[in-house]
């Protein structure tokens, strides 16, 4: 640590800080002046969450060594207006409902105050230019370029200062605009999500990764890390105290790797010191031999005979087999007159949510242990920690903080455990705060899937019979593998009444990252390939893809492959009001549904369909491959 100092005026003080020499401008505002609106997303300048204004201008701080903005003036988000109040702005975004998980909103507001700074006129495509370095995953853009432009109208006068109040929820609150109790406190700043959080005395937690996708693991010496001046407590499997197992359908995965690790990236041990620098610093005197082991990264290569086993209690490598059967499929595919086959693959997918993994543990004055972390499950996560840690669930307690983004992928309780155990071994609070790049390479993704499809038709379009086969790589752990593959199986057939049916929704262990919850979790996949395949299959009949849809579609009474008999069913409906607006007139689409007879010109409305060019099919069985 240098004797030199910063001196920089932030929101109108004055403040002289000991020069950190690692620090960015960001590292400095939140660490030294415990001003924690500006958030780190990315590290890389990317996503904007770290905006704020240096000398007038808007600066991404992650990207600015500290010791450059020596005798700034500094603004951030909590600047913007005295405190319990809000800027025309940020009025905008809480009318509008700008912010979801709410993140982003700081980075994005200091961007829009700074458009409107430099244009108050800016028109919508100016003002998507200049939030262009900005980054939401949650609201889709819209309605921040909504505030954007409601507040620049009323900054204007062309609308009064009421165009900002909440309407009136009318008779009901369903269809009217009803604004979020949360968005002052995120459109501010001044919600605290986990890495924001900070207790007196606390330690932060840096993880040693496996740089294996699959290796035994000989020996973990730490003896060196421990004896580095700072570090507190240095953790491994041979910390835990209880059962070292967790999931979410299946216990397969322990706290920290225990006797192998099974994928790049899976956590060995935890160091617990006095700064993040001394915790990393640590990890590179923890000595780990491995012994390298074959992997398996193809989960049809996982379920042949002979492949290498992932998890010793499942030989063949299936976490999960979702197997159901409805009707004759053998004679429905007898009756068909045309059988397409073919396959359809999806790709593993990051969440890419803008707040990474975060959170603090501590033990109370009770003896309690108590984690803080957006965890999408806490009430499953308790239990399975009391386990791990060998403690009645009255001496375990979470705290869910605000959530920064899910998408299904804070489902899973992968660094909790390491948090618990260090704060009750170090008898300290402990804080851990993932890098983008960790959180990229250590998390659960979306399952990537493999849908063989046969599928047998009459020349009307009727379908006969249904195999639906999908093979999903669900990585190293089971996780919500189970889950993803009964999802997959209960939607594989869509909105269709198909009398016979055979579905296999097979979920297989690889040396992959393992895959987890990812929004609509099974169904995408399955839906991909049934929605591709109908399409497919109206071109080889020369039928409108609507109309294939609607000769096959549930009716009220239809009962599913599952057994369930439908009371009410909307499909019609969705069918007729998609063709109507998928439907063109010349030149291009009215985007109400419209056409130029509606407007008293000639009716010069297309069908939407890919079959118009084909003719039927011969009246005899066809195999299409």
């Amino acid at each position: 640590m240098s004797d030199r100092v910063l001196t920089m005026t932030v929101n109108g003080r004055k403040f002289v800080r000991p020069l950190n020499g690692s620090y960015r401008l960001l590292d400095y505002l939140r660490e030294e002046i415990n001003l924690t609106g500006s958030k780190e997303g990315c590290g890389a300048g990317e996503c904007g969450t770290c905006s704020v204004f240096v000398d007038g201008k808007l600066v991404k701080s992650c990207l600015m060594p500290a010791v450059k903005a020596d005798g700034a003036d500094i603004q951030t988000i909590e600047g913007l207006a005295p405190r319990g109040e809000l800027t025309t702005l940020q009025q905008a975004f809480h009318k509008t409902g700008a912010s979801q998980c709410g993140y982003c909103i700081p980075g994005m507001v200091m961007a829009a105050t700074s458009a409107l700074r430099e244009n108050p006129f800016a028109d919508l495509q100016e003002i998507k230019e200049r939030l262009g370095g900005n980054i939401c995953r949650c609201t889709g853009y819209t309605k921040i370029f909504e505030a954007v432009e409601l507040a620049r109208d009323v900054m204007n006068g062309r609308l009064p200062a009421t165009a900002l109040d909440a309407d009136g929820a009318g008779a009901s609150y369903i269809g009217n605009n009803v604004r979020r109790l949360d968005a002052p406190s995120k459109v501010s700043g001044a919600l605290k999500y986990a890495g924001d959080m900070t207790m007196q005395d606390m330690l932060h937690m840096q993880v040693l990764r496996s740089p294996h996708p699959h290796a035994k693991i000989l020996s973990i010496d730490t003896s060196a890390a421990e004896a580095l001046e700072g570090v507190e407590c240095v953790i491994t499997h041979q910390d835990v105290p209880g059962q070292d197992g967790f999931g979410v359908f299946v216990y397969d995965q322990p706290v920290m790797a225990r006797e192998k690790v099974r994928y790049v990236g899976e956590a060995v041990a935890a160091v617990s010191a006095e700064t993040q620098e001394i915790a990393r610093r640590a990890l590179g005197l923890i000595k780990v031999a491995y012994e390298e082991l074959p992997g398996v990264f193809d989960a049809e290569e996982a379920m042949r005979p002979g492949a290498v086993v992932v998890h010793d209690y499942a030989q063949d490598n299936v976490v999960k087999h979702i197997p159901i059967r409805k009707g004759d499929v053998e004679q429905g595919f007898a009756d068909a007159d045309l059988i397409v086959e073919n396959s359809y693959s999806t790709q593993q997918v990051e969440h890419a949510y803008l707040e990474p993994e975060a959170g603090l543990a501590y033990v109370d004055h009770d003896g309690v242990v108590t984690v803080v972390s957006p965890s999408q499950n806490i009430t499953h996560h308790r239990h399975m920690l009391s386990t791990i840690i060998d403690k009645p669930i009255n001496k375990v307690r979470f705290i869910m903080s605000p959530v920064g983004g899910g998408f299904g992928g804070k489902e899973d309780m992968i660094y909790q455990g390491m948090l618990a155990l260090s704060a009750m071994k170090s008898g300290r609070p402990v804080r851990l705060v993932f890098t983008r790049e960790e959180s990229i390479v250590t998390t659960a993704k979306r399952h990537p899937s493999k849908v063989t499809y046969r599928m047998g038709l009459k020349n009307d379009g009727r379908i006969t019979a249904v195999s639906f086969k999908m093979i999903s790589d669900g990585g190293a752990y089971g996780m919500s593998t189970e889950g993803v593959m009964r999802k997959a199986a209960i939607l594989s057939l869509g909105p269709y009444d198909i009398a016979n049916a055979q579905i296999d929704t097979f979920g297989v262990y690889t040396n992959n990252t393992p895959s987890g919850a990812f929004r609509t979790f099974g169904a995408m996949q399955a839906q991909f390939a049934t929605e591709s395949h109908l399409d497919i299959c109206a071109e080889r009949l020369g039928l409108d893809p609507f109309e294939i849809r609607r000769r096959n579609m549930m009716t009220v009474g239809s009962r599913t492959h599952t057994g369930q008999r439908l009371d009410t069913v909307s499909i019609g409906e969705v069918l007729k009001t998609a063709e109507t607006f998928c439907r063109w007139e010349t030149g291009a689409p009215t985007g109400r549904g419209g056409t130029r007879s509606d407007l008293g010109g000639p009716d010069t409305r297309q069908p939407c369909t890919l079959g118009a060019r084909f003719r039927p099919a011969a009246d005899r069985k066809q195999e299409v491959a």
